[in-house]
């Protein structure tokens, strides 16, 4: 068993195989989503989810966030976003909008059917390696998790709601 940092902090190493982590905080929830894609971009997880109903609580316009998903991009690699819809997305995120036009070959946006909407989890999860969960978004609370019964778990609630998404977020687009 380890002991639990005494200052309250979190350990930015990830948990050891099997373990559950707690995030409690808004930097907690930041760097449990750096530490996920540093891990897959190490392991070269072939298959990246990120769902979420408008993405307003996640990191994806720090540039480290974006140098772990340039380092976890290649070939034979995926990556699926669900999101309610993507209005100011683009202003939010500019970086992330700019990393996705290089890598919009292996990037998917959809956008889930409007009655299933508040049914997305602030969720990114790579299957059979790791998922990071915010059960509760407004106090940053959630869970890091590893077990198996976990990623099953969070592979159905993904696979269900792609069952109501449709392609959304072109990479560019045409205008007159």
């Amino acid at each position: 068993m380890t002991a639990e940092p005494t200052d309250g902090s979190q350990e930015d190493a990830p948990a050891p195989a099997g373990g559950t982590q707690v995030i409690d905080t808004r930097e907690g929830f930041a760097r449990a989503v750096l530490a996920a894609l540093d891990e897959c971009a190490e392991a070269g997880a072939q298959h990246l989810w990120l769902c979420d109903r408008d993405f307003a609580r996640w990191p994806l316009g720090q540039p480290a966030v974006i140098e772990a998903l340039t380092r976890w991009a290649g070939s034979r690699r995926r990556l699926t976003v669900l999101a309610a819809g993507y209005d100011g997305f683009a202003q939010r995120f500019p970086r992330w909008v700019h990393w996705r036009r290089q890598w919009s070959h292996i990037v998917q946006c959809l956008a889930v059917h409007e009655e299933v909407a508040d049914k997305l989890p602030t969720l990114l999860f790579a299957p059979e390696r790791v998922a990071v969960r915010l059960h509760d978004g407004e106090r940053y609370r959630g869970r890091i998790y590893r077990e198996t019964a976990d990623l099953v778990s969070c592979r159905e609630l993904v696979e269900a709601l792609l069952q109501r998404a449709d392609d959304s977020f072109p990479v560019t687009t045409l205008g007159l």
